[in-house]
């Protein structure tokens, strides 16, 4: 049995404050930020962003508090850090981790990543 098609992401808590900001730094390095509350593979946004960020809260029992009212987001990598069907390479991974140690302070992750339905493309924008 074969895996469906995926994109790789990063499943990162966002201060609402800084969201504007980190999302317009990690565009400059095609790295792309999907609220997922609002998310298009989502059918229930709200609830989906919700369940995340609940489920992260309680895996660090109580470390992450200040997060309790952040943003869920995915990050993904756009078609400058792909090479076809290869995997990822390292220099991705870390682009994107040292991006978001730049904002530890209103940033929570883990250093993996997940899995998620692919993300289309938005209107007008061609890789």
């Amino acid at each position: 049995m074969r895996r469906a098609p995926h994109e790789n992401v990063a499943t990162v808590l966002v201060a609402p404050r800084v969201l504007a900001d980190v999302e317009l730094e990690l565009m400059a390095l095609d790295l792309r930020v999907w609220p997922v509350s609002t998310a298009p593979i989502c059918a229930d946004g709200p609830r989906t962003a919700f369940q995340i960020r609940h489920r992260l809260l309680l895996q660090h029992r109580g470390d992450w508090a200040v997060a309790a009212d952040w943003t869920p987001v995915w990050i993904g990598f756009g078609p400058s850090w792909r090479d076809g069907a290869e995997p990822l390479p390292w220099s991705a991974h870390a682009a994107l981790w040292q991006a978001l140690d730049a904002h530890a302070e209103h940033v929570r992750f883990h250093r993996r990543l997940g899995g998620v339905p692919r993300l289309p493309l938005p209107q007008g924008v061609h890789p």
